[in-house]
């Protein structure tokens, strides 16, 4: 592992790395620094999606206050720098407030009172970044004025200089994320914000790095806004959408504990921040509070919406057949992610566009639409206006499809397609990425799979009455096997099991089984009425 203070090392080493491998995808983690095992989380997530992870360690002076605790917020870059190895970190960037913002906007000054170097940086010798007043005028925003202009600078700064293919905030932050990801649309900035669960304490307060300043006893008494978030899901969850009854309930939690200070509760739309009377879809519940003089925040996103199935594993595990039938016997609608991939591959293979070629692919895709029939019991689709539903079942499509799927153009058209789909949920979805990716928070995700040799066998009957009958089963296995690594190795969403998916093993049980099994975990972890 590399640790890194100065911009011209990071970057020579970040072209070095290039260089060697143009298409190497890179996940930065920017953090403060105290890390927990909230940071780990992230970083562990960076590790999987990527071949380079990168964590930044900067307390940023621009985010904090005068009256705020920049100087008391923990630092202790040795024990960051043993936790970041541990955890397979490949780089640490952890620069000085004069290498970030230079000598003429960086004073260091020295107070009577503490007889401690303090920082001021000059904002009227720095460009600014300026989120809309909209969002930073909300929540944490009120009692912190120009905190979100310095997380935005200091963010535009790290994903300029990094250049990461993904970022990953943690989603206890949520307004800070919301801001971030704003920056990113509207700057049209190539980097893909992926947001991670908050990880907890046993008492399901929300891992911190300000934690740190709290007692044993204080800790205890904090964990009583975890417990008001839930008792405003619960109000929710009984039908009451509105915003004044899960508020009414998370006030009435917090107010047991009358060493938890509250500074506000408030619902939210998760991506504008606009305040909701209402929660037609989903909002954020967010509240801030102190505990002694530690400001503490968490939140929880409440959902109106039907569950959401997600179902992944490698091609040939009969994904398709088992999805189709469990959305019927499940009554959800169905969304065959695989043959939208399989649409956009038939497009290009008509217009003759190279699929080696994704700038074309990309310019082919933007002026296209996709129109399908999410009823389980049909198979329509088509691309353009044109019905290509039994077309891109072809040879020549399945041939191509796992080339055309890796190009990250495409993914994102999809990707995006797909989630609006699930905006209400009551969808099953399958495909290679659906639970890892696509749906993350899925109430149900699946991993369905199987051998090399049963998938060959499969297959070599689905081919028996068609013109590739003759196809030996060892052909078969060499092409699957080669599928696999393709699909699991690829640079853009690499096939692989969500860590909360159950697996299923499908070759000693017919698909009634499979149905069976997915019908049985659905009931059991969703209930029979959802």
């Amino acid at each position: 592992m590399r640790l890194f203070t100065t911009i011209a090392a990071l970057r020579c080493y970040l072209n070095l790395q290039k260089s060697a491998a143009p298409h190497l995808t890179v996940g930065l983690v920017p953090t403060m620094g105290a890390l927990h095992a909230g940071h780990l989380s992230l970083i562990q997530r960076a590790r999987q999606e990527n071949a380079i992870a990168l964590v930044s360690i900067f307390v940023n002076p621009l985010q904090f206050g005068p009256t705020e605790d920049f100087q008391d917020y923990p630092r202790n870059i040795e024990q960051d720098r043993l936790l970041c190895e541990q955890a397979g970190v490949d780089a640490i960037f952890a620069p000085s407030a004069t290498e970030m913002f230079g000598n003429q906007a960086v004073e260091r000054t020295e107070t009577e009172q503490t007889a401690q170097k303090q920082i001021e940086i000059h904002l009227s010798s720095l460009t600014q970044v300026v989120p809309p007043p909209a969002m930073t005028s909300v929540l944490c925003g009120k009692a912190r004025p120009g905190h979100f202009q310095g997380v935005a600078a200091i963010v535009t700064k790290l994903l300029s200089l990094v250049q990461p293919t993904k970022a990953y905030f943690g989603q206890k932050d949520a307004q800070q994320l919301a801001i971030i990801r704003k920056l990113v649309l509207d700057f049209n900035l190539p980097v893909e914000i992926v947001a991670c669960p908050i990880v907890r304490e046993e008492s399901g307060l929300a891992m911190s790095s300000r934690n740190q300043y709290l007692t044993a006893e204080q800790k205890q008494q904090a964990s009583v806004l975890y417990r008001a978030l839930q008792q405003a899901s619960k109000t929710f969850a009984s039908g009451d959408r509105t915003a004044a009854a899960a508020l009414a309930a998370a006030h009435a939690a917090v107010a047991e504990e009358p060493a938890v200070k509250l500074e506000y509760a408030e619902i939210v739309d998760s991506e504008t921040l606009t305040p909701l009377q209402v929660v037609e879809t989903a909002g954020l519940l967010a509240v801030a509070a102190r505990v002694g003089s530690t400001r503490l925040i968490d939140n929880i996103i409440l959902r109106n919406r039907r569950p959401i199935v997600a179902i992944d594993g490698p091609a040939g595990a009969g994904k398709s057949t088992v999805t189709r039938l469990a959305a019927t016997a499940l009554n959800l609608f169905y969304l065959d992610t695989g043959a939208m991939y399989r649409a956009l591959t038939w497009l290009a293979l008509k217009t003759d566009t190279p699929i080696s070629d994704e700038c074309a692919i990309a310019e082919l895709i933007s002026s296209s639409y996709l129109e399908y029939n999410l009823d389980p019991a049909s198979k329509m689709l088509k691309i353009n206006g044109e019905d290509v539903t039994e077309a891109i079942r072809s040879l020549e499509v399945t041939s191509r499809v796992s080339e055309m799927a890796a190009l990250p153009a495409v993914r994102q058209f999809l990707v995006e397609e797909q989630r609006r789909c699930g905006t209400k949920g009551g969808i099953i979805a399958e495909g290679r990425d659906i639970g890892t990716n696509v749906f993350p928070d899925a109430e149900l995700k699946i991993f369905l799979t199987a051998s090399v040799q049963e998938r060959s066998r499969r297959r070599l009957l689905e081919l028996k009455d068609t013109d590739r009958a003759n196809i030996s089963l060892a052909q078969l296995e060499q092409d699957i096997a080669l599928r696999d690594e393709k699909d699991s190795t690829r640079e853009v969403a690499p096939l692989r099991k969500a860590a909360d998916a159950v697996e299923i093993q499908t070759d000693n049980l017919t698909v009634a089984e499979v149905i069976d099994r997915i019908v049985g975990l659905y009931k059991e972890r969703i209930g029979p009425k959802s």
